[in-house]
């Protein structure tokens, strides 16, 4: 058999198995669900939460700011084989970029979707 005969069948192997170990669950739906949103603390532990992610945003900002200034003054500077080195250094720092501001995005989106279930429970 070929390596690429090996590839479609391990792969269609760890699709069957990532199926075949999902279990279902019996739980009540988020509308049955009662309790209290006054869990002690929990203002305090938001709050942190809030600037801890507020502050780990900014940081990434001003890191990926900084460090597109250096990559654009070496691009401008270098001969034309450290411009495609340079090039090729750009596609992981906009990745890096992107995760960075979509991730906190991402995780606002999350809270608020956590906080609309929770109250409409009650």
């Amino acid at each position: 058999m070929s390596k690429k005969t090996y590839k479609i069948l391990s792969t269609i192997l760890l699709i069957t198995m990532m199926i075949s170990l999902t279990t279902s669950v019996f739980a009540l739906s988020p509308g049955n669900i009662t309790g209290s949103n006054s869990v002690n603390g929990s203002t305090q532990i938001e709050s942190v939460g809030k600037d801890i992610v507020g502050i780990l945003q900014t940081i990434g900002i001003v890191l990926s700011v900084v460090v597109l200034i250096v990559l654009g003054i070496k691009y401008m500077m270098g001969s034309a084989e450290e411009k495609a080195d340079y090039k090729k250094s750009m596609l992981p720092y906009l990745v890096g970029a992107i995760v960075i501001f979509a991730a906190s995005a991402f995780a606002e989106v999350i809270y608020n979707f956590a906080i609309g279930i929770s109250s409409s429970g009650n």
